[in-house]
């Protein structure tokens, strides 16, 4: 073993992987007159913060510390969301990388006072990093998908995570092909 070997396995220990449910949560919250938008109905905006909450609260519990919102890869409204409806925010890990993770979350609503199964009304796939007292990254534990619907959402995130690096790398050749021309942006 050579003396660089030795010291990285030093600097670097072993963290112990966790499985999809061991972070998994969910935030509910009932929707009033002050969050809604001119149309009465609940602004994306809201729901966009709960899901940042519940997707930042299983960062943090899934890396073991604080985690911070690195992108919102995609955010889907299905159905609007009006006051009175009792909204669940569902969030999981989905993939992890040595110091990030996307977190898959699901909202779903139903109204306060009727028994009617929650309708699904959007989903969201944020990528959190997990950092030190000194905002530096820090490795968060590998995520250990637990059924069949925790792989298929781990490799949907390889997939979604694939295109986010080919979409940020084809920007920066482009910028700096422009540059290259004297082409200012």
């Amino acid at each position: 073993m050579t003396d660089q070997a030795s010291a990285a396995e030093t600097a670097a220990p072993e963290i112990p992987g966790k499985p999809t449910a061991a972070s998994r949560t969910t935030l509910s919250h009932i929707m009033t007159h002050n969050d809604t938008n001119l149309l009465g109905t609940v602004h994306g905006g809201v729901i966009m913060k709960l899901v940042d909450d519940a997707a930042g609260a299983v960062a943090g519990r899934h890396s073991g510390g604080p985690a911070v919102t690195a992108s919102m890869d995609e955010m889907v409204f299905l159905e609007p969301v009006r006051v009175g409806d009792l909204v669940h925010v569902k969030a999981q890990v989905n993939w992890t990388g040595r110091t990030s993770m996307e977190v898959g979350v699901r909202v779903l609503a139903e109204r306060w006072n009727e028994s009617t199964p929650p309708t699904h009304v959007g989903s969201a796939y944020l990528v959190f990093a997990a950092v030190d007292a000194d905002g530096k990254p820090r490795p968060v534990p590998q995520v250990l998908p637990e059924t069949e619907r925790d792989e298929r959402r781990y490799q949907e995130a390889q997939i979604r995570r694939t295109h986010r690096l080919a979409r940020r790398r084809a920007i920066r050749e482009l910028r700096e092909k422009r540059a290259a021309e004297g082409i200012e942006d």
